[in-house]
């Protein structure tokens, strides 16, 4: 037997052994559960969680611990107020939530305002600079007792990167256009200084994070909770056109969606508001967003100049809709 056979079989046989059980059959794969069976369960153990713990935030500005928040079991009822007892207070800090219609299901995503913050607000499809502390929940049962655990497995108290929105899990696009930036002070030894920022906590099911898959440390369908400061954002232009995401938000409601992936949508809306030409494809990633056949970078111009892009001044529009041939704002 040559060399070459004497491989091609150790290969196969190693093949054979890894593909298969013990008694000759294909290993079973594990479909991913559903997704509303999971969401109620993740419901229920976050909902545990906010009733069964109360918060301490750290009220020190000019300092990187201004808005620190820090999580602990409640011991004594009468002293020690749940978080879920902020839902929609009237002053800060407040619990709030809000609907996600992803996967074909209703989500809800809790979140707890601690400040909003001065600036500006991102959308879905921007870059955001911001600290931020992750922890996974996990529950257990005893005596029909159920508890709820938290366990850190990431934290960036000094940020080092912007991080797209519509990059990371999904729930983070949903509540960080929730917030606003603030202010900051470059100090002569090279630091920054942040001011009035936005600052709050994140309860994410499993569903709009990493689901089945985890993510390193991350078991597999685990809620997560994030505290974050947002600092700054970063204005993309995901198509290149020349047109900056935000100002491609015709509604102006801080979210955009790409309703073509039929996993995230089953069920696609009869119209997209950010749609200008309808043609399914939502102008942040439509490069032709009037589906005329000339992409949006030849049809931006300058009023006076009549230079194209990327000569033309293209205006910041805070509202209405951008007009194309002549790159100013109108209604």
């Amino acid at each position: 037997m040559n060399k070459f056979k004497f491989y091609f079989i150790v290969l196969i046989t190693t093949l054979s052994l890894f593909s298969c059980s013990n008694n000759g059959t294909l290993a079973p794969i594990t479909p991913p559960r559903d997704y509303k069976v999971q969401f109620d369960a993740d419901n229920a153990n976050i909902e545990t969680y906010l009733k069964s713990n109360y918060i301490t935030v750290t009220n020190h500005p000019g300092f990187t611990d201004d808005q620190d928040v820090t999580i602990t079991k409640i011991t004594d009822v009468a002293t020690q107020t749940s978080i879920f007892s902020y839902l929609n207070a009237p002053t800060f800090p407040k619990l709030l939530s809000r609907p996600v219609n992803l996967h074909g299901i209703a989500y809800i995503i809790y979140y707890l305002v601690l400040r909003e913050g001065i600036g500006e607000s991102p959308t879905n499809s921007d870059a955001v600079w911001a600290s931020y502390s992750g922890s996974y929940l996990q529950s257990t049962t005893a005596e029909t007792v159920t508890s709820v655990t938290a366990t850190a497995f990431e934290e960036s108290k000094i940020p080092n990167q912007y991080f797209s929105l519509s990059g990371t899990i999904k729930g983070w696009g949903e509540i960080f256009p929730q917030f606003k930036t603030g202010s900051y002070t470059s100090n002569n030894d090279g630091t920054v200084t942040y001011s009035d920022f936005g600052a709050g906590v994140l309860f994410i099911p499993s569903g709009l994070a990493y689901f089945q898959n985890g993510s390193r440390s991350i078991p597999s369908y685990a809620p997560l909770v994030f505290s974050f400061k947002l600092y700054e954002i970063q204005r993309l232009d995901s198509d290149g056109d020349g047109i900056l995401n935000y100002q491609e938000d015709l509604n102006g409601d801080g979210y955009m969606y790409d309703y073509r992936n039929s996993v995230n949508y089953p069920t696609k809306p009869a119209t997209n508001p950010d749609d200008t030409d309808g043609d399914g494809i939502p102008d942040f990633v439509d490069n032709d967003d009037d589906g005329d056949n000339y992409t949006t970078k030849r049809e931006i111009k300058n009023a006076t100049t009549n230079l194209p892009y990327p000569f033309a001044d293209i205006p910041t529009c805070t509202s209405g809709k951008k007009n194309f041939l002549d790159a100013t704002c109108h209604p």
